[in-house]
Formats: C-alpha cells, sequence, structure tokens
C-alpha cells in the first residue's frame, strides 16, 4: 500500500482518492433518497486531470505511466535501507603482482638473513644496502630455481630493503603524498584515508609478531618503547609525521598503529583558501590576527585540520619573534626562523621522571619567550597557558577538540577545574575571557572537505556568562549529486571587538572592511 495508494484487492476500473468527483447533490438524508440505477463504468483517469475538488497525486503511478522521480525524503530512506541490508566485503588481501611479490618475499628473506652481518647493514643507507643486495639476492634466487624479470626483481630488492631499514610494508604508504592517515587494524587490515575518504590499503604483514617488530622500531627512533608493561605509546617519524600505537592486551585484534601524515610542502592561510577552506575576507582576519599577536585558540575535532590551521597561523608570525612550541608528541612544523620545540617525557619503568605539558609551559616562562604555542591543551595546563597569556605573552596559541566556540570555552573551564588549583569557577571564566582574543573552529564536513566553520570573538564577562561574537559563519546550503556540500560563509557583519590590537599594527581598516563584508 503506497502513501495515499490504492489498497490490494481494489478493481482496475476504480477511481483513485485523488481523481475523485466533485460532490454534488441535495443535502437530503439517506432515507428519504431515492434508489437510483446502475451507472455506467467510469473509465480510467488520465493523471495530468482530476476532479475539481482533490487535485491529482503525482505519487501514484499508474499503469503504463512514466515512474515518478523519488522525492528527498524518500531517497533517503532507500539509502538507510540500502545500508541496513549491505554485507561488507571480504578483504583477501595483495592480489596479482603484488602477491606475487609478497610470496617470493617470504621465500628469501630467510636465506638473505643467513647471509647478512646486522651491525653492517645498519651502518649503510638505503641505496648503499640495495646495492650490496643485489647479487645476493640473485644467488638466493638462483638457489630457489626462481626467474624473475627487471621489474618483479626490483619491487623485491625494494620491500627486502624496507624488511630490513624500513617500516615494511608501511613504507609504500608513507611515500605516497596523497595518504593523510594511516590506520592498521592488526596484521592483516589496514586502512588509509585519501581526499577525506576510507579505504583498505592492498597491503598486510605476515603476522601479528612482524607487526608488533615495525611498531617498536618506530617508537625506539625517539627514546620510546612499547610492550605489554606500557602498552600505549605517541611517537613521530623523521618526517614530522604524528603515530600511535597500541598493543595487545589492549587492543584485541593486535598491534593497532595510527598514523597522522603531513604535507611537506608548508600550509599557508592562502592555500587553505584555494582549497575552498575559507573566504577571501576570512583569510584576511585570519592573516591580521596572527600578525597582531592576538591569543588565538583552534577548536575542532579528530582530523579536522586544527594542526594544519595552527602551522599556517604561524607563517604570520613576525621573524624577530623567539617561539616556544610544547607537545606530547612533536609534530608542529612552524615557518620561523626563531624556534624551539619542546616535547614532554613519559614515566620510566618506576613510574618516575615524568615531565608533563605543565611542567614545560612553566619552564618555558623562564626562557623569554615572545609567544607559547601549544599543540594540545587536555586538562590543567590550560591554567598556566592563560597565564602566559596575560603575563606579556601576546600572540599565544593552541588547539583543543570542541565541537563549536562555545563548548570550547566550556572545555576550558572544565579542564582547569580538572586541576589542583582552588579557585572558584567565576574567576576561571574571567581569566578565559580576559586571555582569549579570538576562537577559530574548524570543521570536517561529512563528504571529506575541511571548512573553517566559525571566527568567533571573546568579548568579556556579562555576569558569570562569558560573551562571544561571530565574526563569520559558514551556513549549509546544498549536497550535489556527488555528495560535496555547498555553502557559503556569512560575514558577522559586527564591528570586531579586537580592532584596538588590528590599530597598533597598522592593520585596523582592512580588519574592519573584512569583518563588515
Amino acid at each position: 500500500m503506497s502513501a495515499f495508494g490504492k489498497k490490494p484487492g481494489l478493481t482496475p476500473g476504480r477511481p483513485s482518492f485523488g481523481v475523485a468527483r466533485p460532490m454534488t447533490g441535495g443535502g437530503s438524508s439517506p432515507t428519504n433518497q431515492q434508489p437510483q440505477p446502475t451507472p455506467a463504468p467510469i473509465p480510467e483517469p488520465q493523471l495530468p486531470e482530476g476532479g475539481e475538488q482533490f487535485p491529482p497525486l503525482h505519487s501514484v503511478d499508474l499503469p503504463g505511466s512514466t515512474p515518478t522521480p523519488q522525492t528527498p525524503m524518500q531517497d533517503a530512506m532507500s539509502r538507510l535501507s540500502e545500508r541496513a541490508t549491505s554485507v561488507a566485503p571480504v578483504d583477501e588481501g595483495p592480489q596479482g603482482f603484488e602477491a606475487s611479490v609478497h610470496k617470493i618475499k617470504e621465500q628469501v628473506l630467510p636465506r638473505l638473513l643467513e647471509r647478512v652481518d646486522p651491525e653492517a647493514a645498519a651502518s649503510l643507507n638505503k641505496e648503499e644496502l640495495t646495492e650490496e643486495f643485489r647479487p645476493i639476492i640473485l644467488e638466493v634466487l638462483a638457489e630457489l630455481k626462481l626467474t624473475l624479470n627487471r621489474r618483479e626483481q626490483f619491487a623485491l630488492e625494494k620491500v627486502l630493503v624496507d624488511e630490513l631499514l624500513g617500516f615494511g610494508p608501511l613504507e609504500e604508504l608513507l611515500g605516497d603524498p596523497d595518504i593523510s592517515d594511516i590506520m592498521v587494524n592488526g596484521p592483516l587490515q589496514t586502512y588509509i584515508e585519501k581526499k577525506g575518504k576510507l579505504q583498505i590499503a592492498p597491503i598486510q604483514f605476515r603476522d601479528e609478531e612482524h607487526l608488533f617488530q615495525i611498531a617498536q622500531r618506530i617508537v625506539n627512533q625517539v627514546g620510546r618503547r612499547v610492550d605489554q608493561t606500557t602498552p600505549l605509546a605517541d611517537a613521530r617519524l623523521k618526517d614530522g609525521s604524528r603515530v600511535n600505537v597500541i598493543v595487545p592486551p589492549l587492543s584485541l585484534r593486535g598491534t593497532a598503529i595510527s598514523i597522522r601524515k603531513f604535507s611537506e610542502k608548508p600550509i599557508t592561510i592562502d592555500m587553505l583558501k584555494g582549497f575552498g577552506s575559507m573566504s577571501e575576507p576570512m583569510a584576511t582576519a585570519l592573516k591580521i590576527a596572527g600578525a597582531s599577536r592576538m591569543n588565538i585558540v583552534i577548536s575542532g575535532g579528530t582530523g579536522s585540520g586544527k594542526t594544519t590551521m595552527l602551522n599556517a597561523l604561524s607563517k604570520m608570525i613576525d621573524p624577530g619573534e623567539r617561539v616556544l612550541t610544547i607537545e606530547d608528541a612533536a609534530e608542529l612544523r612552524l615557518q620561523q626562523p626563531h624556534w624551539l620545540p619542546l616535547e614532554t617525557r613519559p614515566p620510566n619503568l618506576e613510574g618516575e621522571g615524568a615531565i608533563t605539558i605543565g611542567d614545560l609551559v612553566k619552564n618555558a616562562l623562564r626562557m623569554r619567550p615572545d609567544r607559547i604555542i601549544l599543540g594540545e591543551i587536555r586538562g590543567a595546563e590550560c591554567f598556566d597557558l592563560l597565564a602566559a597569556m596575560n603575563t606579556g605573552h601576546d600572540g599565544s596559541m593552541c588547539t583543543l577538540h570542541a565541537n563549536n566556540p562555545r563548548e570550547c570555552l566550556g572545555r576550558m573551564e572544565n579542564m582547569i577545574l580538572m586541576g589542583d588549583i582552588k579557585i572558584p569557577k567565576e574567576a576561571i571564566s574571567r581569566q578565559i575571557a580576559e586571555s582569549v582574543d579570538m576562537i577559530v573552529q574548524v570543521k570536517r564536513l561529512r563528504d571529506g572537505s575541511r571548512r573553517t566553520t566559525q571566527i568567533t570573538e571573546v568579548i568579556g564577562m556579562e555576569g558569570d556568562v562569558i560573551v562571544t561574537q561571530d565574526l563569520f559563519k559558514f551556513e549549509y546550503r546544498d549536497e550535489d549529486a556527488d555528495g560535496k556540500i555547498h555553502g557559503e560563509w556569512v560575514a558577522g557583519g559586527v564591528r570586531p571587538y579586537t580592532l584596538e590590537k588590528a590599530r597598533q599594527f597598522g592593520f585596523d581598516q582592512p580588519f574592519l572592511e573584512a569583518c563588515l563584508g
């Protein structure tokens, strides 16, 4: 039965509800009505026509008529139904050429290790090791009675060198500039993110032991370790990529590795504008905010582009300023000549010797910084950063996880309250309102694009509430057939509260024009 359509069993010739004829006749009661002769059969009505009292129903598909296009609601419900009944594809691992090279590698590697001195191999770089390996690989292939063409031989040399000096199957993914995230869920499943969309990667590890060795090799490079006693570890690669490792018994599917890659080319605000992340007036306002030493908090969810935005804003810092960055795992790559990165230290086996972000912030105040930048605030170190912003370190910046600017302020209050500082909530709110100048909200939309959705100023206090105003806001408009989201950035049309800071650096007029739209 359709929404208004015909019930099962109705006579085909009977008119549908939408084409009923107008009601006529007097208002006599049924008892006074005289028997009427049987009417002649009513012909099948045409869809465009209909009764004068009820319009035709276009949702009813009559026999022989063209099917009516689905409404947005029907389309959405059909997609839900399709998703509910879909079956996840089974990953069969590498296929074709990759599978054959992988199979040959498994046969060659044990014999190769018997002929190689590990200490000597570790002292060579990849190019030198490849040259040394070539005759040995040919010798092993002759023993195994395997004949390879030139392409297969080059591929075999590469995977063997990656296995001994690099990160095994991950090397291929790390070398792809289009991949932004690598997620290893045990030895048999690896996902990657390309252009904001997740997809399965055509790699596999031999077994759990092989994957665990790769994870140890990654964290050992930065002086950290991962095992059953310390099953969590944060690390970084030489190119600045951020790595998180979690091993059994916490991970039930085997060792899990999450790698967040960053572009080798420094990202600027103009590049973000070109990518469609913001409008021209927003880019102008952010450039002025960075150059005018405003205290900025970048808020957003995981993978929304907070670190990329922070790196882009750092381009506007005066080259003559001394900048200190403090992070758990160093991933910021500022574009300044006078930049000193600091990194926390986890506790040792006895649970001692840990250096937290709060410790580094307190120490940084004694290092004569012009600006202090925190990669991410998660706890009581938020209060130390606010104190730095209020004591001559204007232009400090940080990132944190929040869904909107109002929630960002609430999270900052909660993080300070989680610490041991015994001060009333009103005093904490006032400290935030006096320290923070601007909140930049970034978001990854469901089509994979990353947008700057809000730029909000913190004005001050009104009673016990922090007052804010939106300078810019992204408004959703539509979504095309390919799933790409369209919208526009709307200026708030208000006079910016931070105009006085911009005036001190001579940017008041362009800042005002950008914010007024």
